[in-house]
């Protein structure tokens, strides 16, 4: 793999989580080290499982928010996603604020932009429910269903709301879906195919039976902790048991370094390098020789070294053999090395599946903004041997970060993400 041809511009980043619905409150929160992870109350079937949900969230309310001073698009979000399934509607919030963000134009948005939806299978509880109730009672299914459980429906949604005439589709790649739409959208300028990407990973909904397989595998946690449930996700530490799902949303804008500075557009980062690697066999086990590759694939196309890279967001799910199997693949990659930063976000926001990736380059960015690691708030027994991040943030000179994904089904997936120089003063 060779040095790509320039670096692309981060020129807008949203979020939408149940820690925050901008990104200088989303910022506060990871540094504060506040965990979102609820454990809701048990029903007639059994155990609940622990969750970080956006339980509070109304497309009225994040309007009322966000879109105050804008009443017409206030009520073309409402008409647009008002009956969406829960990804469109988070889709739609995100994207809006990354497009305004932005300061593109309409005319910019419709001519050269294109879209790329990170996640398949997005809308799970929505189709379980509206199964569910049409076997109850079959004269009350809308008609609408034909398209709200689809995927495509948040393409639709988002080009409607932002005016892209650009290309647009989803990809999916399970819990690497966040970071491959990011490799994609990289690929996308540098081909010459658009001069901008908005990359929108909505938030991917599971119905009670997909979160039940995945606690029947073994992967999730819901046994210890069951009285602290901020502290039931604990990546890399002895006493981890397994991931907590988490709800989010999340889209950035990439363009070209020069173009964004011609325009004069805040550039928050920019994406170096981009790798990804398949295990090449099925199943939902780990490979650290794959995850090595995609890293170095990702330091590749960079141009840099391993010893030039001051931070890892780790994929971290807190799983028993996927953090064991993460912590050989960083040392496969780093060796020795102290001198750089671990973490895992999902502690505090949840495994957010499809978005995951997305919500934690948007996380990286973040830190490498602020000066500063967020902790891993439930580190009590360091288990894998690499320079983790402790209990609480810690201020140090970031330049260059890595954030990896990796999926079941052997997809492994890593971007490289560096500071800007327009960037504030660290501190």
């Amino acid at each position: 793999m060779s040095h790509i041809s320039g670096a692309v511009a981060v020129t807008a980043a949203s979020v939408l989580t149940p820690l925050a619905d901008d990104l200088d409150g989303f910022t506060a929160a990871l540094l504060a080290g506040r965990s979102a992870v609820t454990l809701p109350a048990a029903d007639d079937d059994g155990e609940s499982l622990p969750v970080a949900a956006l339980d509070g969230f109304a497309l009225a309310d994040w309007a009322g928010r966000h879109l105050a001073h804008d009443p017409a698009t206030a009520a073309r979000l409402r008409k647009v996603a008002g009956r969406a399934a829960l990804p469109a509607r988070t889709a739609a919030c995100v994207a809006l604020r990354a497009v305004r963000d932005s300061g593109l134009t309409r005319d910019q948005l419709a001519d050269g932009t294109a879209l790329i939806v990170a996640g398949s299978n997005l809308a799970l509880a929505h189709q379980a429910g509206t199964v569910l109730g049409h076997a109850r009672s079959p004269g009350r299914l809308r008609a609408s269903y034909a398209l709200t459980h689809l995927d495509v429906d948040v393409v639709g949604t988002v080009s409607e709301l932002t005016g892209i005439h650009g290309e647009g589709w989803t990809l999916g790649g399970a819990s690497a879906s966040g970071t491959l739409a990011l490799v994609q959208a990289v690929r996308t300028i540098a081909a010459g195919w658009a001069e901008r990407v908005l990359v929108v990973a909505p938030a991917a909904e599971l119905s009670p039976v997909e979160a039940e397989s995945f606690r029947r595998t073994g992967a999730m946690a819901h046994e210890r902790f069951r009285d602290e449930p901020a502290r039931m996700c604990r990546p890399f530490d002895r006493d981890r048991q397994g991931f907590v799902r988490g709800e989010a949303a999340a889209a950035v804008i990439l363009e070209p370094v020069g173009a964004a500075r011609e325009r004069g557009a805040d550039v928050l980062a920019e994406i170096t390098g981009h790798g990804q690697r398949l295990d090449a066999r099925r199943g939902t086990e780990p490979d650290a020789e794959g995850q090595a590759a995609a890293m170095r694939a990702a330091l590749a196309t960079a141009g840099i070294t391993p010893d030039e890279i001051d931070y890892v967001n780790a994929h971290g799910t807190g799983s028993v053999l996927g953090d064991e199997t993460e912590a050989a693949s960083l040392h496969k990659v780093f060796g020795d090395r102290t001198t750089y930063r671990v973490n895992s976000t999902k502690p505090l926001t949840g495994h957010c599946l499809t978005a995951a990736g997305l919500v934690e380059a948007v996380a990286a960015i973040a830190q490498l903004r602020a000066g500063a690691v967020h902790p891993n708030p439930n580190l009590e027994h360091p288990a894998a041997g690499l320079p983790l991040a402790g209990r609480t943030a810690e201020r140090r000179p970031l330049r260059t970060a890595l954030s990896n994904s990796f999926a079941f089904g052997g997809i492994n997936a890593s971007v490289v993400i560096r500071r800007s120089a327009s960037s504030p003063e660290q501190p």
